[in-house]
């Protein structure tokens, strides 16, 4: 008997070559467009409405992962069957690796832009507690000054 994962597999690789190629384009397709909208989400500093994309832009990733992988398993039989269709998948999945990597600079940009606002909102903090006033050896008198321990937001607001 076989498992699920089995089962879905084996109907996957089953697929008319024409069908297969086409389940994938059209995933790689919505998964293009969903990966576009966060890019551009993330680019105006919407990272909060970017961020609502996340699980429908990890399901359609898994769900074109699956649909790759049995691509490559029929590559010969899709390659006989359907080589306009083969070559249609290959030619748009190079295109996603190009945005796939500009995503990922815009995504590296707005984490680093994000660890910087939040180390000088900290920095900021800490200062208002470092003492201003000097004593009589001309140094500010009182502790050391110390980085802020945290940062404590209220969302109510």
């Amino acid at each position: 008997m076989m498992s699920n994962a089995a089962e879905r597999l084996a109907a996957l690789d089953s697929l008319p070559a024409a069908d297969l190629c086409a389940l994938a384009t059209d995933t790689l397709e919505s998964l293009v467009v969903a990966i576009n909208q966060e890019t551009t989400l993330l680019r105006a500093g919407r990272a909060r409405e970017a961020g609502e994309l996340t699980a429908e832009k990890t399901r359609l990733a898994q769900d074109y992962m699956g649909f790759a992988r049995s691509v490559q398993r029929q590559a010969a039989r899709l390659r006989a069957e359907a080589p306009a269709q083969v070559d249609n998948l290959l030619a748009r999945h190079d295109k996603l690796a190009t945005q796939m990597a500009e995503n990922l600079r815009v995504i590296a940009t707005a984490r680093t832009v994000t660890e910087d606002l939040l180390t000088d909102v900290a920095r900021s903090i800490s200062a208002k507690a470092n003492p201003k006033t000097y004593g009589a050896t001309g140094q500010l008198s009182g502790h050391p000054p110390q980085v802020a321990s945290g940062v404590s937001l209220n969302r109510a607001l």
